[in-house]
């Protein structure tokens, strides 16, 4: 995971480098999928997302900008500042699909780095959703 949460960071870093911060967030969003796509990765834009609670079926609950490898989640903004609900967001989004890692990637700061926020959906659901957030990333062993 950290090898692909990397590869996706340091397109989103050359992206931030050759527009700035002032385009609107389909935009980045457009220029990282094709990024990605261009790079080899298996990337889905805006999928929707199902899933069942207690017995009923939510069709297209939401839509996940960027799904890159069937592992990791992208949530694109482009705001001038961090907001934490949306790491929270992302990680529900994680839980409800499964997936391990995810990134939030605000396009919008002076400093692309600034508004990376690494989730990461490894701890039990009783844990407090603050301590998921930017984890490092466990080992993978094979």
């Amino acid at each position: 995971p950290d090898d692909l949460s990397g590869a996706c960071i340091d397109a989103a870093l050359r992206i931030h480098r050759k527009f700035g911060s002032g385009m609107l967030e389909n935009a980045y969003e457009d220029f990282l999928f094709r990024t990605l796509t261009r790079e080899g990765f298996k990337v889905e834009r805006q999928k929707a997302i199902s899933f069942d609670f207690e017995g009923d079926r939510y069709d297209n609950a939401f839509r996940a900008h960027l799904i890159v490898n069937n592992r990791l989640i992208i949530e694109v903004k482009a705001q001038e500042m961090n907001s934490p609900v949306h790491a929270k967001q992302l990680l529900t989004y994680l839980r409800l699909v499964k997936l391990p890692l995810g990134l939030v990637i605000n396009f919008g700061m002076p400093k692309l780095m600034d508004g990376v926020k690494r989730v990461v959906n490894d701890l039990p659901p009783d844990f407090s959703p603050q301590l998921r957030v930017n984890q490092p990333i466990p080992p993978v062993h094979t």
